[in-house]
């Protein structure tokens, strides 16, 4: 069991960690919509919906940058490609708030800067998401650009404490993390195989054979070959199981609100119960928010277990943030925890 006074511990280390990213950097854009407008477009009769606010904010990868960013991480190392348009801009602008060097954001006129749109309609009080607006590249990276990619992820993982990989896209190739990625980062992995390489990917998990696996109950069923769909808890477990071995490191998979199973090599997996969250929820991000959570506490020192502990409470926070992808602060984090055990220790 994570204590008050471990949390403490593990959170006082985080403005020390350097933790380069490499994969994929949207733009979240939120459209809100003006509440109670109807206008019709004379050109095609259809409604015209009014926007009265547009909220900006670093998606995917970004996600991800925002958490550590919350829980007080000292410097983010992004590896990404994005394009050289008003999108791109718009990104950098959201890159600016948060502890980042810049660096290894390579720029190319020749792709889109990958933007998820999100038009918002305020009903009955709460933000309803409308129809999802994708912007992105639907190519691979030419070698020109996956060979600068490879020499700026070798300058950041020389710096960073942990890297985090996130491979966003499910079209084979089509994202920052194509073949040539993968195949770096296990020469990478080999040749220091003590600094810690994390790795969340929605098709390709199973392809990496390096570092510390983590998915949901989908993701880690299909890396083992299996079909993604059956609600097997033991298939699942004997899934992540097999992952860990394969990388001879531990693995994750999230379980939503049951909390994280841990996998370590050549032991039975370990179920880490999440922290309720009250209300409604909303859970895109939450993995990310998990992610933050564990990388920051595995470099703090915690076990595996307590590492998952930090990713539940970090998760069990973020997903009470309608209509946007969350953050959690330590100041939350412990009031969290100590709303859990006080809830724990009155249980009769």
């Amino acid at each position: 069991m994570l204590s008050h006074a471990r949390l403490e511990s593990l959170l006082r280390s985080f403005p020390r960690m350097t933790v380069a990213l490499v994969g994929d950097l949207f733009l979240d854009r939120y459209l809100e919509l003006v509440p109670g407008s109807h206008e019709l477009s004379i050109e095609t009769g259809l409604e015209a919906y009014q926007i009265h606010r547009v909220r900006n904010s670093a998606g995917a990868l970004g996600t991800v940058m925002n958490n550590l960013a919350a829980l007080g991480v000292g410097m983010l190392l992004p590896v990404t490609v994005i394009g050289d348009d008003g999108h791109g801009f718009d990104l950098r602008q959201c890159l600016r708030s948060l502890p980042v060097d810049e660096s290894h954001v390579l720029r190319d006129p020749r792709r889109l800067t990958p933007t998820y749109t999100k038009p918002m309609r305020l009903v009955d009080g709460q933000w309803r998401k409308l129809n999802r607006l994708d912007v992105r590249t639907r190519q691979p990276l030419d070698d020109t650009a996956t060979v600068q990619l490879c020499q700026h992820l070798l300058e950041a993982f020389r710096q960073a404490d942990a890297v985090i990989v996130l491979d966003q896209i499910c079209e084979a190739n089509c994202g920052v993390v194509n073949e040539s990625i993968r195949e770096f980062l296990r020469e990478l992995t080999r040749r220091e195989p003590h600094k810690l390489v994390f790795i969340d990917s929605r098709e390709f998990l199973g392809q990496f054979g390096c570092g510390v696996l983590k998915g949901n109950r989908g993701e880690v069923l299909l890396a083992a070959g299996l079909d993604p769909t059956p609600e097997d808890d033991a298939l699942v477990e004997r899934s992540l199981a097999q992952l860990a071995s394969q990388t001879g490191r531990v693995a994750f998979c999230t379980l939503g609100e049951r909390g994280i199973l841990v996998a370590e090599p050549n032991q039975a997996p370990t179920l880490v119960p999440g922290y309720p969250a009250k209300g409604p929820v909303d859970i895109v991000g939450a993995g990310d928010s998990a992610t933050s959570g564990i990388v920051l506490a595995s470099l703090a020192g915690a076990s595996p277990t307590e590492a998952a502990a930090v990713g539940n409470l970090v998760a069990s926070i973020t997903v009470q943030q309608l209509g946007t992808t969350g953050v959690a602060t330590p100041a939350q984090l412990l009031a969290r925890h100590a709303e859990a055990t006080s809830s724990e220790s009155s249980a009769p």
